[in-house]
């Protein structure tokens, strides 16, 4: 793709403003947004991004919107195991349901401004250095390997970051949220309220499932801009999701299995990409591998698809069963 500076330009500010209306929406009424309001927004974000992905079909063709379209769904997909962590980062701090809205939309906005500059590192290394796809694909199947022993992660596995930690010791904090201020007086003295802290929180979170999550997404396309644009999507419509699934995310006992076979499916997709384009002297005399196959965007859609759905599909099934089991032994 040939991306213009002023396409980038107005892109930018499309989101930006988009995500500004909804800054405003949660700051002139914080509350907790109830399933059908949920799932108007969830369904407003993602009509937006297969909108956009049509945008992308008609300008740059199908191949384009197909990276794109894989792309968002993988960066959707990884999102959501982000909500296991949030869920337990809100509990952990107590924060009240009403605010939570307005937490998870500044955090993700500042995990938006970080990741840009990972998806500019990756663009730049990418570009001068073909062999970091092996670097990448090792280690998405390492975080496959990972994810698959450990599951998700529970209230007791959760640990606090240095920034958080420093945050804690460093800065004045208050002890009530104050109505979702980010500072309040107390006593004559201009306190932050514990809303920052768990902002760094979430922003900092998610900047740590990026390091997965961005060499996923280059795994597929390694154009910025849909890079880029996968990302802020996927974001965008994290926060209402959060609220719909709700206690639904307990129910989804197998996701992390899916997600660990999609990220070793991209990782050994990387790899594989490398070992065609090779220059590395000592792997095949540094000439191109020739057995090592293309994966097509389809057949990698395909399999994204497939594995969520056979995923989710078992989870549910699975909590049916118990639930009946439980409820069964209830009654004995």
């Amino acid at each position: 793709m040939d991306v213009s500076g002023l396409v980038w330009a107005g892109t930018l500010v499309a989101l930006t403003a988009v995500l500004f209306v909804d800054l405003l929406i949660i700051g002139r009424r914080p509350h907790e947004p109830s399933v059908r309001e949920s799932s108007l927004w969830v369904a407003f974000y993602v009509g937006l991004a297969l909108l956009f992905g049509a945008g992308v079909w008609l300008t740059a063709g199908a191949s384009s919107a197909g990276q794109f379209y894989t792309g968002w769904l993988t960066e959707y997909s990884l999102s959501v195991d982000n909500l296991f962590v949030f869920v337990i980062i809100m509990a952990r701090f107590g924060v009240p349901r009403p605010y939570q809205q307005k937490v998870l939309l500044i955090g993700i906005v500042l995990a938006l401004v970080m990741r840009g500059g990972f998806i500019a590192a990756g663009a730049a290394l990418i570009s001068q250095f073909s062999w970091v796809f092996y670097i990448f694909g090792a280690f998405l199947i390492y975080t496959a390997v990972n994810l698959a022993r450990q599951g998700e992660p529970d209230e007791d596995e959760f640990s606090e970051n240095l920034l958080i930690r420093w945050s804690r010791r460093a800065l004045p904090i208050s002890k009530g949220y104050d109505d979702a201020k980010m500072t309040t007086h107390e006593n004559g003295r201009r306190l932050f309220t514990p809303m920052l802290i768990v902002m760094i929180a979430i922003g900092t979170t998610d900047l740590i499932f990026a390091l997965d999550s961005i060499p996923a997404i280059f795994g597929i396309t390694q154009e910025p801009y849909l890079v880029f644009t996968a990302n802020v999507f996927a974001l965008m419509g994290l926060r209402q999701l959060y609220f719909l699934l709700g206690g639904l995310l307990d129910r989804l006992i197998y996701l992390s299995y899916g997600l660990a076979v999609v990220l070793g499916f991209i990782g050994v997709k990387l790899v594989l990409e490398a070992l065609a384009d090779n220059n590395l002297p000592f792997i095949n005399g540094g000439k191109h591998v020739a057995w090592a196959p293309h994966i097509p965007i389809w057949l990698s859609l395909l399999v994204i698809l497939g594995t969520l759905g056979i995923a989710t599909i078992a989870s549910l099934v699975k909590s049916a069963r118990d639930r009946r089991r439980e409820l069964a032994g209830a009654r004995r």
